[in-house]
């Protein structure tokens, strides 16, 4: 019995599949993964992975992906896969279109956040919404991970071949730092042991939206002078937003780059924000309610089915300036605030467990390959 995992790149896999790849392996399957990424590659060959390189392009237009759909189909066509699971939208729609006239096996899709939802441009409605129409006469099952992406999938697909998912579980922390050592990796950092210390784990891209929070910073710091920002994550606009700052003067805020101990930051943080655009279910902020920290959020698709205003955290409506001022300073001035609304965000998160979640994806791998 043999299973493929395909992604546009290793690292989403990595990421976000290993538990799922060591169930199969557990009953006996032989686990398979497409994709590119060297580095990820490697972790997954470590784990007993067979790994197939696909030329992907993230831009549904490049004529890179031709090359990747020639890949895929002599790879379906030498191959017996029981099932393809497909994560990521270009690889997810080249993968269903080149296995659709495979006789054995089952294909399901699991949607991280589609690129058409309530307030997309024109265009993503033109070009993702026609194209998942039509890859889904190719897909025995469709899985979302959010509320609005499930009322969109029965526009194309009957109910009974569509689940709602708890996203892709979030695990509690199992080693908690020690008073010293938070205060020793805040010297690290660069940061005052007084700091009111805020993350935001997300790439350095547009629809991330690091703007928004930056454009408020200076006026942020002078209300709340012991906030320091902390920025976690490589991107196309890193440099874009550095020049900024630099520009700006803006004091307290720390590039870190891509970052391997997320969940030790977690641990000396006090607040987390995300404020984008565009989100499937980011698990960036299911861990930092795991971590038992409120989270300021904007009112997108996926933030609002995590954080509830005035609860967990703030949801604030792109752009508002004064919102986020506002709800950036409570939090700041408060440490009985910030801690009531962080333990109801680990209450909140329960559904979101890893466990519980992996109990979910069992119960549709069975239904499929039964």
């Amino acid at each position: 019995m043999k299973i493929l995992f395909v992604a546009s790149v290793y690292r989403h896999l990595t990421a976000f599949h290993i538990p799922y790849i060591q169930y199969f392996q557990s009953q006996g399957y032989d686990v398979w993964a497409a994709g590119i990424g060297n580095e990820d590659k490697e972790k997954l060959q470590q784990l007993n992975v067979t790994c197939v390189d696909i030329p992907f392009s993230r831009s549904p237009l490049s004529t890179q992906n031709i090359s990747a759909f020639q890949v895929l189909k002599k790879l379906f066509h030498e191959e017996r896969f029981d099932l393809v699971h497909v994560h990521t939208p270009v690889a997810a729609l080249l993968s269903r279109a080149a296995f659709r006239n495979v006789k054995h096996g089952k294909i399901v899709y699991t949607a991280h956040g589609f690129h058409f939802f309530e307030g997309a441009p024109k265009q993503n409605w033109l070009i993702y919404y026609t194209a998942e129409k039509l890859a889904a006469k190719w897909t025995d099952h469709l899985i979302t991970i959010n509320e609005e992406d499930y009322t969109n999938a029965q526009k194309f697909l009957p109910i009974e071949k569509i689940s709602y998912v708890h996203g892709v579980g979030v695990e509690f922390v199992s080693e908690e730092l020690t008073q010293s050592e938070k205060v020793e990796m805040k010297v690290k950092l660069g940061l005052p042991n007084n700091a009111i210390v805020i993350s935001c784990v997300a790439e350095l891209n547009h629809n991330k939206n690091h703007q928004f929070l930056l454009r408020n910073w200076q006026q942020l710091k002078q209300e709340n002078p012991h906030i320091e920002l902390l920025l976690i994550g490589t991107g196309e606009s890193e440099h874009e937003l550095q020049e900024y700052v630099a520009k700006e003067q803006l004091a307290g805020i720390h590039f870190l780059g891509y970052r391997r101990d997320v969940p030790n930051l977690l641990q000396i943080s006090d607040i987390v924000t995300l404020l984008s655009h565009r989100e499937g279910l980011p698990k960036s902020i299911m861990e930092a309610m795991a971590a038992s920290i409120p989270c300021i959020v904007t009112n997108t698709r996926g933030l609002r089915d995590l954080i509830q205003a005035n609860e967990n955290g703030f949801v604030i409506h792109h752009d508002d300036d004064q919102s986020l001022m506002t709800a950036f300073t409570k939090l700041a001035q408060s440490e009985q605030l910030r801690k009531q609304l962080g333990q109801r965000a680990k209450q909140l998160v329960e559904p979101f467990v890893l466990d519980k979640v992996l109990q979910e994806y069992v119960t549709i791998y069975k239904n499929l390959l039964k």
